[in-house]
């Protein structure tokens, strides 16, 4: 590997997060879904002879991106075969935190409507916060939260560039 060349030019200054990765089994169906119910778009989608690949990301993160990474994998052409792949849930899971109440409720109706609700809106003792829980296409939970203090913790421990 040493002698590996590299692909990219541009690197990041410190050790970062930078993804979540799912297996999927429709890539198309499981863009759309995050498309649609988060602030996710799409970054980048790739082909190659196993399959399919895509990141999911926000805008707004290009100087610390975090991506969730979709792959979908041809038949026979899973790398990690025979090894089983699992699911995130019921508690493991992807959280987003929203900007209000009415925005959890307005996702929960959305996913109640086109079933995918898996349990809320309901308010949860701190730091929890107002919640509700969706199923992904391919069955991973992902919670939509209103007051979870995730954003607010991290400026005021952390700073901001924008303080």
């Amino acid at each position: 590997m040493a002698d590996a060349e590299t692909t990219y030019s541009l690197h990041p200054p410190s050790q970062r997060w930078t993804h979540l990765a799912l297996l999927v089994k429709d890539i198309d169906a499981t863009i759309a879904w995050y498309e649609r119910y988060t602030h996710l778009e799409l970054l980048s989608r790739t082909e190659d002879p196993q399959g399919y690949g895509a990141w999911m990301g926000d805008r707004n993160q290009a100087d610390s991106p975090f991506v969730l990474v979709l792959a979908q994998f041809f038949d026979g052409m899973d790398p990690f075969a025979p090894t089983q792949h699992g699911t995130l849930g019921p508690f493991a899971h992807i959280g987003i935190e929203t900007t209000s109440r009415e925005e959890v409720d307005r996702l929960a109706a959305r996913g109640k409507e086109e079933g995918c609700l898996v349990h809320g809106p309901v308010q949860m003792p701190a730091p929890v916060g107002y919640i509700c829980f969706l199923k992904d296409p391919d069955g991973n939970t992902v919670e939509f939260s209103y007051d979870q203090g995730v954003y607010e913790t991290a400026r005021k421990v952390w700073g901001s560039d924008a303080d």
